[in-house]
Parts: C-alpha cells; structure tokens; sequence
C-alpha cells in the first residue's frame, strides 16, 4: 500500500481537506482520509506543503498526431481526401514518443482525447489516452470515445477551394445526414437478416463506426463555433436521436439554455487564443461561466498544439476572469471531461475505487506560480520534478 500524506487534498467531488491522506492499493485509490493515516508497512510519500489532486483531463486536443516541431513528416491529423471518413481512428496515427506527452505529464495532465482534426465533415474516432506509456496500447484508456465531425468554416474551406462538396454549410449538413442516413439503413439491413429475413450486408467499415453513434454508444462530437452551426448540429442530433457534445463551442454562450434544455455537453476552448477566423469573432472569457449559470455540462480543452497542453489548467483558471468559480473550473479539467467521455466511474477525482492519477503540486493548480513536484498514473510514479538544467 502506498500513503500520499500530509497535503492539501482536492477530491473535486468532495470538499477540500486541508490536511490528509489519499492511500493507494495497486491500482486503485483505497481511501481519501483527513488527517496522518499512514497503516503499518505502506510506503509514504510525503505532501507535506503540497497540493494533492486527480489528474487533469484534457478531453480534445491532437498530441501524438500533430507534433509541433513537423511539419508533414508529424502532422497526421487531417486525410483531406473525403469529406466523410467515420472510420479513421486517430489511435492509428498517434506518436507515443511525440514530445508533447513529455509536456503533459510535467503539468499534471494524465489523460488526453486525442482526436482527428476538423477538416472533414466527418473526420473519424477519439481516443481516451494515458499521457505514459510506451506504446498506444499501454496508454489506452478507451477507444473510441466519440465520432468527431466538423461544421462550419473547415470544412468548406478544406473543400469548396477545391470546387468540391461541401462549399457551404448546407453541404456539410447534407452530407452529415446523407451519412448518418446510410448507417441507419446498414443497420436496418443486419436487423433484417437476425430477423431471417434476408442477406446479410456487406462490412463496410464508415457504417460500423456511425452504427456505434446511432445505436448511442458513443456521441457524435461536431466541431461548430459559430451559434447557428451549434443548432444545426442539435437539429441533425435530434433527427437521428444520437448521443451529441458540441466541441470548441464558441458561440455556445449566445444558445445556451436551448443546449441545457437538450442536455447537450460541450468541450470549450481553446481558452487562451485569438480570434483566428470570423466564426470565433465573438469569443468570450465570459462563456464558460454563462454555460455554468445556464446548466450546461462543459470541459475545457486546449486543441493541442493550438494551445499547449501543458497550459489545459492555465486555460481552466482564465475562465476565473470570466466569472466561473473556482470550484467549476477545477471541474472543468477533471471530473467534467471524464463525465462527458463516460470515465466519471474511474477518472476525475479522489475516490476510493477509482484509478489513482494523482498529482502532487506545489501551490494552487490555477497559480502562474505553482510546479508539479510529482504525478502518478494508476498508482505509480510516472513523473518526478527535477532541477531545471537551464537555472
């Protein structure tokens, strides 16, 4: 057994203890303690001075398939060849040894979805990873954790300068339904032939991926900014009666109690950016507390490498200026994420039964200031702080 004692404990889902102990078994937490409970033979690390936490969730960005220092030798993010490929799977393409996981764990980030970029209607399947790991498979947590899709100006932009469907918005709607349409007559067909009456379907791998969206196994997650590209997504979602978490959701602040009423999620960020195109003309520190006050499930991501991955907590405290509290924020990058991926059984907080990601900080996790002193995943240590080389 393993005692983490003497921090300030963050369960995130339970109130602060301002001195305690988390106690580790394996794998799992056993038990979140206050004060020094250390059982006879554990070993202890000592937080004595330190801040204790779950890992962080960064629940969209592209580290392992868009690295930052390639160009096309690393970037593998988007196959600009067909606006509808469901069935790629970013697994496939993700670098275990991309840098940026190196960067992850130093900040505390555990947990990454990895996901294919937005130049396709639809763009393929997201996977949950651990951020150590030698190989994709040591680092999985899930796969897939949603369909991803794109309306708005990517798209059209990665297509229609090429005379090809779609230019317009009304294209990429079609086009999302055209395929959404096949998938549920794939599925009809395979019901027909259970049923003993008739063939059974040719495997077609695009329809196997949106048979998961439409049997509501998984969400379908549209990349859309813009407000009007949001509610189309909440029409298609509604036609098709599918599972749906709006990414990036710019826009969502002006449409938020019609997403709260439809419980739909969203993914916001990235938080620290610039106003990049016109469909993000509008975007606000203010969002994230206005989707708060409107009863809207929402996580932060960074888009990684848009903004850094290290910064995913640096983007969770900026939505403070906005008016999010703190206590919000700190879900934002934690038990949020994991719900909207459905890991809130097993990431997210300090709990007794889930899986000990653990991160021991020194300071408060919204502070410029404050250093990972050490960070574990599923009990073991997979990050120590050592002395910077350059001081």
């Amino acid at each position: 057994m393993l005692a983490i004692t003497g921090g300030k404990i963050y369960p995130v889902t339970a109130p602060v203890i301002e001195y305690g102990t988390v106690l580790v078994e394996g794998e799992k937490i056993a038990a979140v303690l206050p004060g020094r409970r250390v059982p006879a033979g554990a070993q202890v690390i000592n937080a004595e001075g330190l801040t204790v936490l779950p890992g962080f969730i960064d629940a969209h960005c592209h580290v392992g398939i868009m690295e930052e220092i390639y160009r096309q030798e690393g970037d593998d993010v988007n196959e600009v060849t067909d606006p509808l490929q469901p069935h790629l799977r970013a697994m496939d393409a993700v670098n275990p040894a991309d840098l940026a996981f190196a960067d992850a764990l130093a900040a505390g980030v555990t947990t990454v979805v990895v996901a294919p970029g937005s130049a396709n209607v639809l763009g393929g399947e997201m996977v949950a990873l651990h951020t150590a790991g030698r190989t994709v498979e040591e680092m999985l947590i899930k796969q897939p954790v949603g369909v991803k899709a794109a309306l708005g100006e990517n798209p059209k932009r990665s297509y229609g300068s090429r005379s090809k469907a779609p230019a317009t918005r009304m294209a990429a709607a079609a086009l999302l339904r055209e395929a959404l349409t096949g998938a549920a007559v794939y599925l009809e067909k395979w019901r027909r032939f259970a049923d003993g009456k008739g063939e059974a379907p040719e495997k077609d791998l695009k329809k196997e991926a949106l048979a998961r969206v439409l049997r509501r196994e998984i969400p379908l997650r549209v990349h859309a900014h813009r407000a009007d590209d949001i509610l189309t997504a909440l029409r298609i979602a509604r036609e098709f009666d599918i599972k749906l978490v709006i990414e990036h959701c710019t826009e969502g602040y002006k449409v938020a109690d019609i997403l709260a009423r439809h419980d739909v999620p969203a993914v916001i960020g990235p938080v620290i950016t610039n106003r990049a195109k016109v469909e993000m003309k509008d975007i606000s520190l203010a969002a994230a507390a206005r989707l708060e006050e409107a009863g809207v499930p929402f996580a932060v991501m960074t888009d990684h490498p848009v903004v850094p991955v290290q910064y995913l907590a640096l983007s969770a405290g900026l939505t403070l200026r906005g008016g999010l509290s703190e206590t919000a924020a700190l879900a934002a990058v934690t038990i949020r994420p994991a719900g909207i991926l459905g890991l809130a059984d097993r990431l997210g907080s300090l709990e007794a039964g889930k899986q000990a990601d653990i991160v021991l900080m020194r300071g408060h996790p919204f502070d410029l200031c404050s250093q990972v002193v050490q960070v574990l995943i599923s009990g073991r240590t997979v990050y120590q702080q050592q002395e910077d080389p350059v001081r």
